[in-house]
């Protein structure tokens, strides 16, 4: 039974990885943003246990941890929440930029940071869930490709720095899937929103434990997932 640690399972692509996990045996544990969202995913994912960080706030995150019980052996680390809000460079304030980059980029650094020494111990995995706007960057979304941009960054050296570890790197880039965030995209867009246009949190899911569940002798660096319809 392997252990494996879970951002943004409250909804999306996070929520069909957890079901997956939990579903085969293993042992999850779900970061929660508040006390009530612990519950809330209690009660979602039966046998699951929930870690209370605020993501938003990456300073904190070392102290609200060290009031809990954490996992001995961490098996999987898996960043999968984020944040989008889209705004051309001239109307974007610092409060967006502070915020999309605390949720995007910083916590997940500090996250790995604060977990990388079980990582080392069980040769684990660490996977970055991106976004084709951590490849291209398009109009209205500076701010989210640029956390995106710098998502890539952190995981190609944090792959870079682990090899000889044997930590496993993967960055995992989604494109439009039928989430919360992307009606939220939509309706920032002011485009009407279909989620049978896009790909379902599901697939994306199982191109995760794809990476997840390679044998020791591979490694995946870089997925890319488009929409097949």
């Amino acid at each position: 039974m392997a252990t494996h640690l879970i951002t943004g399972s409250g909804s999306g692509i996070g929520a069909a990885v957890a079901d997956r996990l939990l579903a085969r045996g293993d042992e999850l544990y779900l970061f929660a943003r508040d006390a009530g969202r612990a519950k809330e995913l209690a009660a979602r994912f039966p046998g699951a246990k929930a870690l209370v960080a605020d993501l938003s706030n990456p300073d904190r995150i070392s102290w609200a941890l060290s009031q809990q019980t954490l996992p001995d052996r961490v098996d999987s680390l898996l960043h999968i929440a984020g944040v989008c809000d889209l705004g051309t460079i001239g109307d974007l304030t610092t409060r967006t930029w502070n915020r999309t980059l605390a949720a995007n980029l910083i916590a997940p650094a500090e996250l790995t940071r604060l977990f990388l020494p079980q990582l080392r111990v069980s040769q684990g995995h660490v996977v970055f869930v991106n976004s084709g706007a951590g490849l291209n960057a398009h109009a209205t979304w500076g701010v989210y490709a640029a956390s995106k941009h710098g998502l890539k960054a952190l995981a190609d050296s944090l792959r870079a720095e682990e090899h000889g570890n044997g930590v496993r790197v993967t960055s995992v880039y989604p494109g439009r899937t039928a989430t919360p965030m992307q009606a939220k995209v939509h309706q920032q867009e002011g485009k009407e929103y279909d989620p049978a246009k896009w790909i379902d949190p599901d697939s994306v899911a199982k191109t995760i434990l794809l990476a997840v569940d390679l044998p020791r002798d591979a490694e995946i660096n870089d997925l890319t997932v488009r929409p097949g319809r």
